[in-house]
């Protein structure tokens, strides 16, 4: 009886120590919970808080590998054609198993599933899979994989990738909810990051333009404006180049590149680019943005390409090329709408400035005309009455000596008479002088090349430029020297630089001498040459360049005007 008491009694004591473990374990288990849910706020709270879009991302891939314990987690960004990734931040990798492993993946394998079917996938072995790829050489062993969509509010910004879930266990249900609930937090705090970053993309552009505005507005040079602009562009985009061209003064759809900075620039500078085949000059011919994948006109090795006219109105005063890294994201319309905006408020300061310089220009011609008219109705009068009266009072003078000396001072009048008259002529041709005639145009690009030089160059013309000198031939003149005073400041080192610019009536011949390190042995840049040889063949002439005695070099550029 004693024994059977005995086992009655031990039996409870067994179901309630039964029913303490249980409780003991529904407390871990709660407990566990909230701290997850803790953990999951913080979570939340953290990847909130910024503003920047690359550290929004790297917090969420770091906060990720943290609640569901993983070893490895990486983020990708699906790109515009919404079928690859266009970027892929990683947690967990060293240095050198990143190297190791080589490029990035752009979307294939398990990582394309995801794309293809944006919902949760959860793996107990990747390998096993249908759609696994397997790994490059070098990459890490991965067994476990969780991964869940990222939504921007109805779209698809990328995919959270986590593998290796730490000792050994597999990925359960409640990790994909709480890597389903980052994912919700992510895309509002990815939201507000492009949101900040495209206002003050928007901020930076809307100072550019105020900037380049107020350089155009202040008479600045136009090259140094034009350099500045493209520094700019470059600067908020982050392209790897940028590109400004300007049409030709010539016309006939062609462009010069009047300023490039980044990579492969100086290969660029100067050079002319035909309105076929070239993407700028598809944006310049029909005055519209156009992308591609690579500009025909940019060195090798670079990506995608944005081509983007500076327009006011109906006409086109450049374009903006900017190329991005080989394997960089294409330009969205995010960043070509601000773009646009930069450019259009370029090309109206380009306008307003080109109409102030004219009005200076058509006061000034103005102001000509009233001295020319003063000179012909007041002073020549006045001086061919001395000169008159002069002449008169000769007769009666009987010393020889003084006689002289009367006739003499007629002379001097009739001389000073035809100095002022030729005067006249040359204030009033220049009214009539197509583009302010070649005079005006070759004094200010002497003018405009002093600041890249660093002195002023001596400048010598004689004969009729204004009036003799074709349209045709005096633009490619006026262009001709600026590209050969270009290539003085960028190559010769020069302390002293002399222009002439001749009519000997059947030819113009420029020159440009300068006294520095001479023609290289091995021929120099020739690509800039050909394009003033290719000038001087339209009107039948030559092209010549030399080494004088004492240093330096001569460049002549001579051409036919008579047609022949």
């Amino acid at each position: 009886m004693a024994d059977t008491g005995s086992g009655a009694v031990r039996l409870p004591q067994l179901r309630l120590d039964e029913l303490l473990d249980e409780v003991q374990a529904r407390l871990e288990a709660a407990r566990g919970t909230r701290d997850r849910v803790h953990n999951l706020l913080e979570a939340v709270l953290s990847v909130g808080r910024g503003l920047e879009l690359e550290q929004v991302l790297r917090g969420i891939i770091e906060a990720a590998v943290v609640l569901v314990d993983a070893r490895y987690g990486a983020l990708g960004v699906i790109g515009p054609d919404g079928r690859t990734l266009s970027q892929f931040l990683t947690v967990g990798l060293t240095a050198e198993e990143i190297e190791a492993i080589g490029p990035y993946p752009s979307g294939h394998g398990i990582l394309g599933e995801l794309i293809r079917r944006p919902e949760p996938l959860r793996l107990p072995k990747i390998c096993e899979h249908a759609a696994s790829y397997g790994f490059p050489p070098g990459h890490p062993p991965m067994n476990t994989f969780l991964g869940v969509p990222i939504r921007v509010r109805d779209h698809v910004f990328g995919n959270l990738y986590l593998t290796e879930k730490r000792g050994g266990a597999d990925f359960e249900d409640e990790d994909e909810e709480v890597l389903a609930t980052l994912a919700v937090a992510a895309g509002v705090a990815i939201e507000n990051a492009r949101l900040y970053e495209e206002s003050t993309r928007r901020e930076r552009w809307l100072r550019a333009g105020a900037e380049v505005t107020t350089a155009l507005m202040s008479d600045r040079p136009r090259a140094e404006v034009t350099a500045r602009i493209a520094e700019l562009a470059r600067e908020i985009t982050g392209a790897a180049l940028v590109v400004f061209s300007l049409p030709e003064a010539a016309g006939g759809g062609a462009l010069t590149v009047g300023a490039a900075t980044g990579a492969g620039a100086d290969g660029l500078r100067d050079l002319v680019l035909q309105p076929e085949g070239t993407l700028s000059g598809t944006a310049f011919t029909g005055a519209r943005p156009v992308r591609e994948p690579v500009a025909d006109e940019a060195p090798a090795g670079l990506g995608p390409a944005l081509a983007v006219p500076v327009t006011s109105g109906e006409a086109v005063h450049g374009v903006l090329l900017l190329v991005r890294a080989a394997g960089a994201a294409e330009f969205t319309e995010r960043e070509t709408e601000p773009l646009l905006a930069f450019a259009g408020q370029t090309g109206l300061a380009m306008e307003l400035a080109e109409r102030r310089t004219d009005a200076a220009q058509l006061a000034l011609l103005e102001d000509r005309d009233r001295i020319a008219r003063d000179l012909h109705d007041l002073a020549i009068q006045r001086l061919f009455a001395t000169g008159m009266t002069l002449q008169s009072a000769d007769r009666f003078i009987d010393h020889p000596e003084a006689a002289e000396r009367v006739r003499r001072a007629v002379g001097d009048l009739d001389e000073t008479i035809k100095i002022i008259r030729s005067t006249i002529f040359g204030l009033r041709s220049r009214e009539t002088a197509p583009q302010h005639g070649l005079r005006t145009r070759v004094v200010r690009a002497v003018a405009e090349a002093g600041p890249a030089l660093g002195f002023a160059p001596s400048l010598r013309m004689e004969g009729l430029l204004d009036t003799q000198v074709p349209r045709e031939a005096a633009d490619d003149a006026v262009a001709v020297l600026a590209e050969a005073l270009a290539n003085v400041a960028r190559h010769a080192g020069a302390g002293a630089v002399d222009v002439a610019v001749v009519n000997e009536g059947r030819e113009l011949v420029l020159t440009v001498a300068d006294d520095g390190v001479g023609i290289p042995d091995d021929g120099g840049r020739r690509s800039g040459l050909r394009n003033l040889a290719e000038r001087a063949e339209r009107h039948g002439g030559t092209l010549a360049l030399s080494a004088p005695a004492g240093g330096g070099t001569l460049l002549e550029w001579r051409i036919r005007l008579d047609g022949r």
